[in-house]
């Protein structure tokens, strides 16, 4: 009981210092930003900022990730990306994961009002608004055409980080039904201590390792509409044996 009180102080100055993190190099690189959001096909090297400022934070924090690959990916060559999520360090360690094919994520429309985060993920990422079923209609259309420019995009399908005692929650066939229309592959990706380092419960929290594993693409090229639940029960079924394993 006393070691749990004697941590209080560590999890409030390692909260505070997270965003210490998130805000600084933010500041340091604020120019070179400007500059990679400029014009739409400056985005890699947006991309490339974006995963430096991911690895000072996990590194800053304490955190060092591994990373195990069931199959390689082709420079080039569009995806869709989804993990669990559990953190507000999910983000930070998807840049860090995925490394020549530059990605935009799908996020919700409140992160935006993050003073300065805010300002450069409004402007990089497809927000949605998920009480509204024209905002979740205008992502499709927002998506097809970031896929024309030649990049991925990244989605959590749980849609909300789930509640502390869910390992994972159902997901939504957003991803899935882009994915298929699109005909890219469906990238499942396991983040197996992220709530464990990092999660929404404040008093929480220490540095440590990260393991990812990136499983075997599902293809989606023979997939019609009618097989997204199909394909959503897949997906979720690869991420949720590994986290129970």
């Amino acid at each position: 009981m006393l070691m749990k009180f004697l941590k209080y102080p560590f999890w409030i100055l390692y909260r505070i210092w997270f965003y210490i993190l998130v805000a600084l190099p933010i500041i340091v690189l604020f120019p070179f930003l400007i500059v990679s959001i400029a014009k739409e096909q400056w985005y890699p090297f947006f991309f490339r900022l974006a995963r430096i400022w991911s690895k000072i934070i996990l590194i800053g924090m304490g955190c060092y990730w591994k990373i195990t690959k069931n199959q390689k990916f082709e420079k080039g060559k569009s995806y869709m990306f989804i993990a669990n999520h559990t953190s507000m360090i999910d983000i930070m360690l998807m840049l860090v994961t995925i490394k020549g094919n530059p990605f935009v994520f799908v996020g919700k429309k409140e992160l935006a009002k993050i003073p300065l985060f805010g300002f450069f993920y409004k402007r990089t990422c497809i927000l949605v608004d998920r009480s509204s079923a024209k905002s979740r209609q205008a992502v499709f259309l927002r998506a097809q055409r970031r896929l024309q420019t030649g990049v991925s995009i990244c989605i959590f399908p749980e849609g909300l980080v789930p509640e502390e005692h869910i390992n994972l929650a159902e997901f939504k066939d957003g991803a899935f039904r882009l994915a298929i229309n699109h005909k890219i592959p469906i990238v499942p990706i396991t983040f197996y201590d992220n709530k464990k380092r990092f999660s929404y419960i404040f008093f929480s929290g220490g540095p440590g390792p990260l393991r990812v594993k990136i499983h075997e693409f599902l293809e989606t090229s023979n997939l019609k509409t009618e097989n997204t639940k199909e394909l959503n029960n897949k997906a979720r079924e690869i991420i949720l044996r590994e986290l129970q394993s």
